[in-house]
Parts: structure tokens; C-alpha cells; sequence
């Protein structure tokens, strides 16, 4: 196959305590699927879910014991951080139960959903798309994948961040309004998931604007933590 000019390398993200990566097909978003997130936002915390994509070359992997550096964005002055359990899937799945959607698991990351948030809330009012607000480059930072052969199953669990050792986000994965079994059920009725797939599964209360120089350090238990600084 002879291409007009070489392709881009594929994107991937370090597996935890491996020298493996996990290659990344899709990045899907679940919007608002915590009840104390989704009541900040306006709505009452039991709406159906909803998604939203990212491209994949927007992650911005961050390897274990280091600190990513997050450019912040032009044409925002409202840069929010979502922390968010990241979920990697294995295997296919098209029209999958809730029952059978934990087999496609492949593993959890630690990851932040940044976000242009005026550029979010004036697409709402125009009821345009989110891209521009969502998926520009370096708004996907990720910690290392950690396989659930080693965690186990992720329902419960602190989810956490603090900016400049003040603590802004605090959850339990337990408090998701749609489970992750729920979620891949919902999202493979939409779209026929892939292994390689990752799908962020929503963020708790506390979102809030970071500026140049913040340093965001956010954890989940059983995954340890993640380090980004604005710059």
C-alpha cells in the first residue's frame, strides 16, 4: 500500500508495571453521570446517558511518576478538569447486556476530561456540537492502564483531585449514576465497540477552571495517581 505521505504512529497508552502498550481505537465520554455533577449542571441526576467522542490522538499519556504538561488551550478563558475512571475494552461488542458487558473490560486508567467550558455552554445555546469545547489537542491527559486481571472489578473506590493541594473533586466510584456494565450496554446499542476502545465514564462535582501554573493531582483507588501541571 503506498501512501501519499507516511500515516501518523498509532496511539497508545502504557500499560502500568509493563513495558506494553495498549493501542487506542476510540475515545468515548459519558456526560453527566454523577447525580451531584449533574445537579451542578443544571439537571435533576437520573437522565438517560449520554455520549460524546474524543479523538484518539487528543489523550495525552502521562507514564507512571511523572508530571504531564498541559498546554492551556487558546480561545478559552474557563479551562475546567473532569477527573474520570478511563475503562479500556479488550474485546468487540455490538447490542451487549448489562450482564455480559463486564467480559469486554480489559482494564482502568486514572484520566482527566478538560474542557473549554464557556466554548461547552455557548455550543448549548446554540445547540451546536461540543467538539470545539472537548476534543482539541492534549484535552485527554491518561495514567497507565492497569489490566483488571490485577485490580479486579472498579464499583467502588475513592475517585479524588487537587489542584495546588487543595482538594476540589471528591467521589466514590460507587456514586456513578450508570454503572460501567450500564454505560457499555447503552453505548454498544449506539455504536459497534472495539478492543482498543476507551471510554471515560463521567466525573464527580467540583469541576472548576484551572490556570497556567496549576497543578492537578488526581487519584482512584486501587489506580494510583495522576500528575498534570498547566503550563
Amino acid at each position: 500500500m503506498n501512501f501519499v505521505f507516511p500515516p501518523p504512529l498509532a496511539v497508545a497508552v502504557g500499560v502500568a508495571g509493563s513495558a506494553e502498550y495498549f493501542p487506542v481505537h476510540r475515545v468515548y465520554c459519558v456526560g453527566r453521570n454523577y447525580v451531584e455533577h449533574a445537579k451542578e449542571m443544571g439537571f435533576s441526576g437520573r437522565e438517560a446517558p449520554f455520549f460524546f467522542m474524543k479523538p484518539a490522538d487528543a489523550l495525552m499519556p502521562v507514564p507512571e511518576g511523572q508530571i504531564g504538561q498541559l498546554p492551556y488551550p487558546a480561545l478559552t478563558s474557563a479551562f475546567h478538569h473532569e477527573i474520570e475512571l478511563v475503562v479500556a475494552l479488550g474485546q468487540s461488542a455490538k447490542d451487549i447486556s448489562v450482564q455480559d458487558a463486564g467480559a469486554i473490560v480489559w482494564g482502568y486508567a486514572v484520566g482527566l476530561d478538560m474542557t473549554r467550558r464557556d466554548l461547552q455552554n455557548e455550543a448549548k445555546r446554540q445547540g451546536r456540537p461540543w467538539d470545539s469545547a472537548k476534543g482539541f489537542e492534549h484535552s485527554a491527559p491518561i495514567g497507565p492502564i492497569h489490566p483488571i486481571a490485577r485490580t479486579g472489578v472498579l464499583d467502588t473506590g475513592a475517585i479524588w483531585l487537587d489542584v495546588n493541594g487543595t482538594r476540589r473533586q471528591s467521589s466514590d466510584l460507587s456514586r456513578l449514576i450508570w454503572s460501567v456494565n450500564e454505560t457499555l450496554s447503552h453505548l454498544s446499542r449506539i455504536f459497534d465497540l472495539a478492543a482498543g476502545d476507551l471510554v471515560f465514564s463521567g466525573t464527580p462535582e467540583g469541576v472548576s477552571a484551572v490556570s497556567r501554573g496549576d497543578l492537578m493531582r488526581g487519584g482512584i483507588d486501587a489506580l494510583g495517581e495522576l500528575h498534570v501541571q498547566v503550563c
